[in-house]
């Protein structure tokens, strides 16, 4: 299955006040594996970003000056998500500002959810951690997600620590993060840094009991026995 983790920063807080989209950030995964591809773009938004948002974010409309329109980019945006499933943390927020960009462009881009599937990672942990705070932070200590780098919101950024966190969610720690050997700390290459478990590792040795060991295990199955009316689920299993 070909999942995309998703995420992008706007304007401000509401696309019905006609906020826009300044960054979008998106990694790959393939079979639950980070692939290493990645999509991510600034974008002029043609317009004023509120104050509130560039604390949260540090995107200034100086820096945005000089990038492109989303109508630049769309086309290359559309293709890269084409088909796949979306991982978005509080997917309507960022569906709705994506779905608004792609329609001022033209009718030749539908509603994403008209092409993709898209799994809302907050609602999933919401189910998972009822009552609990489940932002992006609290799931990054939850589920032990290194987050350091983290100062402000960036949408590359959290797309790829949430895929740590939605991997993590949904099946249990499948990577290991390793620092790597040339000195690269700016997470630029953070998808070459994943060690795969379970890839080219040699088979673990079998030390089979001795016969001391085998008798004090068959006195331990009576004990168990003496006290549970003869029922042990051991036996059963073997």
């Amino acid at each position: 299955m070909r999942q995309i983790v998703l995420d992008t920063e706007t304007t401000g807080l509401e696309v019905s006040q006609g906020h826009r989209i300044i960054e979008i950030g998106c990694v790959e995964l393939d079979s639950r594996q980070l692939t290493g591809n990645h999509f991510h773009v600034y974008i002029n938004p043609e317009r004023e970003i509120d104050q509130g948002a560039i604390e949260v974010h540090g995107i200034t409309n100086e820096y945005l000056a000089d990038k492109p329109l989303f109508a630049q980019v769309a086309q290359e945006f559309f293709d890269f998500v084409n088909g796949a499933e979306l991982v978005i943390h509080n997917a309507p927020f960022d569906i709705g500002f994506l779905d608004a960009e792609l329609k001022r462009v033209g009718k030749q881009f539908p509603p994403l959810a008209q092409v993709c599937s898209v799994v809302d990672s907050l609602i999933l942990a919401r189910g998972k951690h009822p009552g609990q705070r489940n932002n992006l932070d609290a799931l990054c200590s939850r589920y032990m997600v290194d987050n350091s780098s983290r100062e402000l919101h960036g949408a590359l950024l959290d797309a790829e620590i949430l895929a740590d966190v939605y991997l993590a969610m949904t099946g249990g720690q499948t990577a290991l993060s390793l620092s790597d050997s040339d000195g690269d700390s700016d997470g630029s290459n953070r998808g070459e840094r994943i060690v795969r478990l379970g890839q080219d590792r040699a088979s673990l040795p079998v030390i089979e009991p001795c016969a001391e060991e085998l008798a004090a295990h068959e006195a331990q199955l009576e004990a168990i026995a003496a006290g549970n009316g003869g029922k042990v689920l051991w036996r059963d299993l073997t």
